[in-house]
């Protein structure tokens, strides 16, 4: 033993030191630029990254007064982004789409304000795509570069182009050896550029066939994302740098979008912090009432983007702003916007009494609310902290989300029904960052419930602590809450059971992408050479029809009869995940209200009309 430890001491010398290359550094490390590679299933997949990272320097143009208009084009497999800006400057073109810490914005003069300060997006897009192609057009030139995997295949060099407009060009095809069977989705790109259209009025973005733009900024965010009727009509203020817009409705909890020089900070930061807080006692001191804080966010949709210089993000993918940041002029970012607040919305609420009224109204029904389920509510504090070490129910992860480190994005809990099926899950599942929590059987239906039940019912308490989410979801323990049942139906029912729960008390928990339903295996085909699991009737066939003659099929019709061995191949790098999303068109409290509500014989009608009735596979 003392002679092997010896050698591989001796062994560590000089060619183990590795100098990585132009990008490769960015191949050997992605995660590290862009997050998690994924496939296009999901919003915050790598390929989304990249194009967010490409068009982030288009914004940048448009807020620096150049160019009103962007063209983005977007086929399965390759993007095109046109800018009209200012065009890359051509002499150093090459470098600044190939080499890090190269760049126009470590010169603040030349941009101010802008979101890409670390001269890294572009050139992890190149890096990361089998074919990147570059090409600006300025002052009447033109230059246009093709790399490969990061490394340069062909440059044009500066030639004479009196025709185009100025701007620049850039097209890209993920690297499908890191991003295996991607595929953009087209739903989750129109969202981000909608985002980009509500933060910078005036400019249009051509989306494939679509034309997307904003007249009104956040009062159209708002506007499109709010599912519950508004109480009174959205507060819309704008000053230097800062924009604001909220309302009030009768959800349950707080909901937040905010954004750094037109970046989605969907992790929040600083500024969402400072919103929250400044909003809350600008109003209480408005009505100059002894007033709990909590009671007057309760049911608040806001959204807040600021500009600030240089901004520090606790990632290169830029969801959370840091805490090291001054707004303008050594004024930090909370007194900024503590100081707009007091001002703007104190005199708005001055001048709009119909408004403050009716938020004076909402207040008071919070508070009345909040009082009469106090009792239960300590006692079930005190129920949660009791059992929290010893909770039977959940078999915890070492990461978490609300971590300041580790693989926090990765961090997820499986919501299982029975013992069976909460063992299989356990005993496969990754202790770093996958939790279990296990229902007794069927919740109960929430629907049309005040929030005193999430406290009285034991399962929903301890469900709520688990998630760390009674105060919102700033302190979310996982990035993904996936509801793990079987694909029956009893298993169907806890699924709507459960989303009827998060849709009644935590809606923010399914609008931020939080929420996801697994998908297992029905069938597993296998012959002696190879086993294929297939999760629909169609996989299945094509199974049968790959193995050959006579395979051995067998049927799931639960997740406890799948084993842990088999069951590790589901939850780990293949695990195949739907998203529960929701929408202003969804129509929330209508859907609910058939589903879940007390309209039995309707609710028969509608199942007897559309009943499909599979057939067993022997």
């Amino acid at each position: 033993m003392d002679e092997l430890i010896e050698k591989q001491q001796v062994e560590y010398s000089d060619s183990n030191i590795i100098t990585l290359e132009g990008l490769e550094h960015v191949r050997r490390r992605p995660g590290m630029y862009i997050g998690k590679l994924g496939d296009g299933s999901h919003a915050d997949d790598g390929i989304y990254v990249l194009l967010k990272e490409v068009l982030d320097n288009c914004i940048d143009e448009f807020r620096m007064g150049a160019g009103k208009q962007i063209d983005v084009t977007v086929n399965d497999k390759n993007v095109e982004v046109r800018d009209f800006g200012r065009g890359i400057p051509l002499g150093k073109m090459i470098e600044a789409v190939s080499i890090m810490n190269t760049g126009g914005k470590y010169d603040s003069k030349a941009f101010k304000k802008s979101v890409g300060l670390n001269g890294v997006g572009t050139k992890a897009v190149n890096a990361l795509s089998n074919k990147f192609i570059v090409q600006s057009y300025r002052e009447d030139q033109t230059r246009r570069a093709e790399f490969a995997q990061g490394k340069i295949v062909d440059d044009s060099g500066i030639t004479e182009d009196r025709k185009s407009a100025k701007g620049t060009y850039v097209y890209f095809e993920p690297d499908d050896s890191m991003f295996e069977k991607y595929k953009y989705n087209e739903e989750f790109i129109e969202t981000m550029l909608r985002n980009y259209s509500y933060l910078n009025t005036g400019l249009t973005i051509k989306f494939n066939d679509k034309k997307i733009s904003s007249k009104n900024g956040l009062l159209d965010l708002l506007n499109e994302n709010i599912t519950s009727p508004a109480l009174y009509p959205i507060i819309h203020l704008k000053g230097e740098d800062i924009e604001i817009a909220f309302t009030h409705t009768d959800q349950y909890g707080e909901e937040y979008y905010s954004f750094v020089n037109g970046q989605h900070t969907t992790q929040g930061g600083t500024h969402q912090s400072a919103f929250r807080e400044a909003v809350a006692r600008t109003i209480k001191e408005y009505y100059n009432k002894n007033m709990e804080l909590t009671d007057i966010r309760n049911g608040i949709v806001a959204a807040v983007a600021i500009s600030v210089e240089e901004p520090v993000f606790e990632s290169q993918t830029k969801t959370k702003l840091g805490s090291r940041d001054m707004a303008k002029d050594g004024i930090t970012i909370n007194k900024h916007i503590s100081d707009f607040l007091k001002k703007e919305l104190d005199n708005y609420l001055h001048r709009n009494s119909e408004t403050s009224n009716i938020m004076l109204q909402k207040i008071q029904d919070s508070e009345k609310e909040r009082k009469a389920i106090a009792g239960v509510t300590k006692l079930a504090r005190e129920r949660a902290k009791k059992v929290n070490l010893h909770n039977k129910k959940l078999r915890d992860c070492r990461v978490h989300y609300n971590d300041s480190k580790g693989n926090v994005d990765d961090t997820c809990i499986f919501i299982t029904e029975g013992d069976s099926a909460s063992g299989s899950i356990t005993k496969s599942r990754d202790v770093n960052t996958q939790a279990v929590f296990s229902l007794r059987g069927k919740p109960l239906n929430s629907y049309g419930l005040t929030k005193k039940i999430v406290y009285e019912n034991e399962e929903f308490n301890l469900l709520q602590a688990a998630l760390n989410i009674e105060d919102g979801i700033d302190g979310l323990r996982y990035n993904k809450v996936i509801v793990a049942t079987d694909a029956d139906v009893d298993g169907m029912h806890i699924r709507l059971l459960l989303i009827t729960f998060f849709l009644q008390f935590f809606p923010d928990l399914i609008k931020k992408g939080h929420v996801f339903i697994l998908q297992t295996p029905l069938f597993r085909v296998r012959n002696k050479k190879e086993t294929i699991y297939c999760y629909s009737e169609e996989e299945r066939l094509e199974a049968i029809k790959k193995l050959g003659a006579n395979p051995e099929i067998t049927r799931f019709k639960g997740l406890g009869e799948i084993s842990p061995d088999e069951f590790k191949h589901f939850i780990g790098k293949d695990i195949r995940l739907d998203q529960v999303s929701l929408k202003k068109e969804d129509a929330v409290s209508e859907l609910l209200s058939f589903y879940m509500g007390k309209n039995t014989s309707e609710r028969q009608n509608f199942i007897i009309d559309n009943l499909v009735v599979e057939e067993d596979v022997e």
